[in-house]
């Protein structure tokens, strides 16, 4: 038996999130599907580096699994994009360390927000952006940016904020980009809550839009407040970019 590393990407529209759930179309259910089939085990799990959300796409998911197979790992990547549907894709296959776990090693994760602020609204990346009605104001939310960073509570972030896990977080760069109608936030740090990168984005775009002062965004940071953060932006935006290891 050897334990495997998958570098995975998906378009997660149509899709439960990461994580296996019964009656439901989730991203790990499918990979296991086919990786039962390969194997002849349905008792192999897919260990991934993270659970996105219903919705939420991934360029550079990380994940691990260790079964018995007398296939190459090129042949096992192409096993796999044989049999998984279109809007999954294995990209490549190597054989880790016994030790290796796509979760527990990782040390950091880049997610990229996308919203297109534009007249006409692009067609063929529509399942990729969020649309925003006027442009936000850069100055306002890149000031807001650097109160974010660095390690915070982050309890008010959290879609789950009574969750009994520590919710301190560092998040060492937040990058803002606008071109061509397009605007990106782009978060790295070494983990992140859940919906902590949508209420972030949430949050800077109500300062962006004046809704929201440099002084809530400080009180949202402490957890004692218990002060709501801004809202949670669309899954539809959201992509996990690269996973560190």
């Amino acid at each position: 038996m050897k334990n495997y590393k998958f570098l995975i990407e998906y378009d997660g529209t149509r899709y439960y999130g990461w994580q296996r759930q019964p009656d439901q179309e989730t991203i790990q259910g499918k990979l296991e599907k086919v990786l039962a089939l390969l194997c002849g085990d349905d008792t192999v799990e897919v260990i991934g580096a993270g659970r996105t959300d219903a919705g939420v796409h991934a360029r550079g998911m990380v994940a691990n699994a260790a079964f018995s197979t007398e296939l190459s790992a090129e042949e096992i990547r192409d096993y796999f994009n044989r049999y998984l549907p279109d809007d999954i894709a294995v990209k490549e296959v190597k054989e880790a360390s016994e030790r290796f776990h796509a979760r527990y090693n990782a040390v950091g994760k880049t997610y990229r927000y996308t919203c297109y602020e534009g007249p006409v609204k692009p067609v063929f990346d529509r399942r990729y952006y969020y649309r925003l009605d006027k442009a936000p104001d850069m100055a306002g939310m890149e000031a807001a940016a650097k109160l974010l960073m660095g390690e915070h509570d982050f309890r008010n972030f959290c879609a789950t904020p009574r969750m009994k896990k520590s919710t301190i977080r560092n998040v060492d760069s937040i990058v803002i980009r606008r071109k061509n109608g397009y605007l990106t936030f782009t978060f790295h740090g070494e983990g992140f809550l859940q919906n902590m990168v949508r209420i972030l984005v949430g949050t800077l775009l109500e300062v962006g839009y004046g809704r929201m002062t440099l002084e809530q965004v400080e009180e949202a940071l402490n957890p004692d407040i218990r002060k709501k953060a801004g809202p949670t932006a669309p899954a539809m935006g959201l992509c996990l970019w690269e996973v560190d290891y």
